[in-house]
Order: structure tokens, then sequence, then C-alpha cells
């Protein structure tokens, strides 16, 4: 399926799942919990906060090499903005992607999720815990804070 068809498909509407899409265009579902919903939350405040002449995103979608990803939180800057506006999804990853790890979500799921946000353009990806805990990454690697 081609992500237009997923996101107006009147069945997969309302669900408690985040929706994504892997390389084979197949579906996938995580549960939300309303813990991750309140580190969203937190999240996008902190991000708006600290980061100017932009804007901060839940629930962005991206094209990768894998498909159709979906990040917590992004920035975005408006130079983005002005080039992609409400394109869905964006066929670059915005300046800054935050992903909210799960119960569910494996390292080697997170770290490939790093690298395809990174590869299509992200110049730094936050893992998030469920106990607020962050973690950044840009194209060196690991860093104990923020760039």
């Amino acid at each position: 399926m081609e992500w237009s068809q997923i996101i107006s498909d009147p069945t997969l509407q309302d669900l408690p799942y985040k929706i994504e899409q892997n390389e084979w265009g197949h579906i996938e579902m995580s549960p939300a919990s309303n813990k991750h919903s309140f580190i969203q939350g937190v999240l996008l405040i902190m991000i708006y906060q600290h980061c100017q002449n932009g804007r901060v995103l839940p629930e962005c979608s991206i094209q990768t090499a894998k498909g159709v990803k979906v990040a917590a939180v992004v920035w975005v800057s408006e130079q983005f903005l002005a080039e992609f506006n409400t394109t869905t999804p964006y066929p670059r990853a915005p300046e800054l992607c935050v992903e909210i790890i799960s119960p569910s979500n494996s390292d080697a799921e997170m770290a490939h999720k790093i690298d395809l946000y990174l590869a299509r353009g992200a110049q730094e990806v936050w893992l998030c815990d469920l106990n607020g805990h962050l973690r950044f990454h840009t194209y060196d690697g690991p860093h104990p804070q923020s760039t």
C-alpha cells in the first residue's frame, strides 16, 4: 500500500496504535500507552522552549529507505517547512527526530530507526525511554548531550 492509501483508509482511523510501514509496504502497528503520550507531551514542550525558528510536531511521517516511519516528535526549521509544508509523508527527515522507546522495541530496531532518519537527512536523533532518559545520536554516533 502507498502511505496516502493507509492514512485515508477509514478502517485504520482512530486505532489505539501507532501505524508505520515497512519496506515491503506492509503496515506495522505498535500499541501506545498513556505513559508514552505523557512523555511525548513533555518532549513537545521541552523542544518548543529550546528550539527557535521552527515548529515542533508530534507523530510525523517520514519516508525512509525501509518504508514510512512515524517519529514521536520532530523539530522542523522554517526552511524545512518552506520546502515541504505539510507534505505527507515528508520525503526527507526533519532536522531533529525523537523516538520514544516502548517495551516492544528492541535495541536493534531503535538503532535501525536512528540510521534510517540520519540517512534521510536528520541532523540529530533522540531516543527517550519510558523513564524519560534521553540518548542523543548524530552521524558521528552517540553523544552525551544534544548538539
